[in-house]
């Protein structure tokens, strides 16, 4: 078996379009093809007469076996331009050792542009296919003013408007290419989001957001703008030690952040708005603290953050991507065992930030992170209007 390399060639959604020299030139000189099935009768007419073909399917796996199986010199076809989110970067992180040449078409995105006659020099692409909706809220997060997203048959123009108009982003307007590359069923077309929600787009297809006004953006979100656990607006992190402790979670060089205790969500929610890359998993006892939590969400324009309703104690964390930064916001007199429960998943070199309200929970929280191997580095101690002293901890 000779040794193993790829030609992976961009197509358009056409068969009447020519592929470049240089791309016909290795289909002319190759026998063993792959690529998906709608790329297949794109190129049928293409391939020489002993031709193979190796469909792509899920799982890869079996596709990528196959691959090795045969060896040598295998011609993929992918959709536009394979090293934007597609099968080309896939070949470099399975194949590393394996020479790959690539020879593009446009992307669906930029088709979108050139249609519309937008300079796109400064949009930020983001692909939703197959992937979570987080991948929207964090461009939507960074005010962005344009914005390329890859769809599927669940991220749908229509639930990409929904979920934007919930959340409070009616700031943008949307353009939907169809069927783009198609010589009957191409449409492109400018909606508002209003529009959008209402409407269904033949697949497959790709959005392109433009900015229509800046959203209102608050350094530090004021209690009195959240929604309270029973009205009682005292159960809440105040801002300014709100501000405090995440300044001391080191958020922006961290990866997964966990929010103990979050009653009505303003640390998880004010940690979204200000560090959008983080995944967010929120904590708290209160069935009623659920709704709180998508209310709040809401209000704020902080989708995404997953909340968890259950006694923290008793939670299966291994279902959690691991933290390396904490807030412990409520404890229920279990500080020594939540601790424990939190040095046993924390990653390396990971933070918790506990604000204590008397002297007894100051040393409940020195000796519990002491037993389990933190050390207490930062201590700041705040006094806000006739409320009592707050000290705010850092252990790492």
């Amino acid at each position: 078996m000779s040794e193993l390399s790829f030609k992976v060639i961009g197509l358009p959604d056409s068969a009447s379009q020519p592929l470049p020299a240089e791309a016909m030139k290795a289909v002319r000189s190759a026998t063993l093809f792959s690529g998906g099935k709608r790329h297949h009768e794109l190129v049928a007419a293409l391939l020489p007469a002993d031709a193979e073909w190796i469909d792509i399917t899920v799982p890869l796996e079996d596709t990528f076996r196959e691959y090795r199986r045969k060896g040598g010199c295998i011609v993929v076809f992918a959709s536009g331009d394979p090293l934007f989110y597609g099968i080309g970067a896939t070949l470099q992180r399975e194949f590393p050792a394996a020479r790959i040449d690539v020879y593009p078409s446009f992307n669906s995105l930029q088709t979108l542009a050139h249609r519309l006659a937008l300079p796109y020099g400064g949009m930020t692409c983001v692909s939703l296919t197959g992937r979570p909706w987080k991948n929207l809220g964090d461009v939507l997060i960074r005010d962005l003013p344009l914005v390329g997203l890859l769809t599927d048959r669940n991220h749908t123009p229509s639930a990409i408007a929904r979920r934007m108009l919930h959340y409070g982003y009616g700031n943008y307007r949307m353009a939907v290419g169809e069927l783009l590359g198609n010589e009957t069923s191409e449409r492109v077309s400018w909606y508002s989001l209003e529009e959008a929600a209402e409407t269904t787009f033949a697949s497959p297809n790709c959005v392109i957001l433009e900015q229509q006004a800046k959203r209102p953006r608050l350094f530090g979100l004021p209690e009195a703008m959240f929604a309270h656990l029973d009205g009682r607006t005292k159960m809440i992190t105040k801002m300014h030690v709100r501000l405090l402790s995440l300044s001391l979670l080191d958020l922006d060089n961290r990866r997964s952040f966990w929010d103990v205790g979050f009653c009505t969500g303003s640390v998880s929610i004010e940690a979204r708005l200000r560090f959008p890359h983080l995944a967010i998993t929120a904590f708290e006892k209160r069935p009623e603290s659920e709704t709180l939590l998508e209310e709040n969400s809401r209000r704020f324009g902080a989708p995404d953050v997953t909340g968890v309703i259950g006694d923290f104690m008793e939670a299966d964390l291994g279902r959690f991507e691991a933290p390396d930064a904490v807030f412990i916001g409520g404890h229920g007199g279990r500080l020594g065992e939540m601790m424990k429960r939190i040095a046993s998943v924390l990653l390396p070199g990971g933070v918790v930030v506990f604000n204590s309200v008397s002297p007894e929970s100051h040393a409940a929280f020195r000796e519990a992170a002491g037993s389990v191997g933190l050390s207490i580095v930062e201590e700041h101690r705040m006094a806000l209007d006739d409320n009592n002293p707050i000290t705010v901890m850092k252990a790492l």
